[in-house]
């Protein structure tokens, strides 16, 4: 499962690096083309705004992955023993159910309900079912990370807020 789950992190990095990057360079070309050219690019707007969905819905995926996702953790942290463990299998279910049933389920209904009606962004001409798929696609990824939790949980104890070892200096992309 590790082998896996580094394969995921992987997929999930490169695809959040690139979409990032090409984020920045549309919202560049946007502001020189607004104030220098004097014509702003429609395209590059609408783009940006798309790459940004991607961006932050995965984003929130590979960090939850990472363990280094935002976390009230005061129940597990004056917990112990069983009801610490119980606490954690908890909170994991929580988000598990929030992905499958929000995220999965309600993402794909979205995904399905746009591209029947055949809806397409003004200046990219795209379905915007394909900019939705972001949805469904970042719930599989925390349903994954979840379950991948879970049994640690239960082999080694370790929560979904507990760090291995000593934190990394630098950023959620490292």
């Amino acid at each position: 499962m590790n082998t896996i789950t580094k394969g995921v992190d992987l997929v999930l990095r490169l695809v959040i690096t690139f979409a990032f990057a090409v984020l920045v360079a549309c919202v560049i070309w946007q502001v020189f083309s607004r104030y220098v050219l004097e014509s702003p690019s429609t395209v590059t707007d609408e783009m940006a705004r798309f790459l940004f969905i991607w961006v932050a819905l995965l984003g929130g995926a590979y960090t939850l992955g990472q363990r280094r996702h935002l976390a009230i953790d005061l129940l597990p942290q004056v917990t112990s023993g069983n009801l610490r463990l119980t606490v954690n299998a908890a909170i994991i279910l929580a988000i598990a159910t929030f992905a499958a049933l929000v995220m999965i389920y309600g993402g794909v209904d979205l995904v399905n309900r746009t591209l029947s009606t055949g809806q397409v962004s003004p200046a990219l001409r795209l379905p915007m079912g394909l900019v939705y798929i972001a949805i469904p696609f970042s719930g599989i990824c925390i349903l994954y990370y979840c379950l991948t939790f879970l049994a640690d949980l239960f082999r080694s104890g370790r929560g979904p807020n507990d760090q291995e070892g000593t934190p990394k200096a630098g950023g959620p992309l490292d």
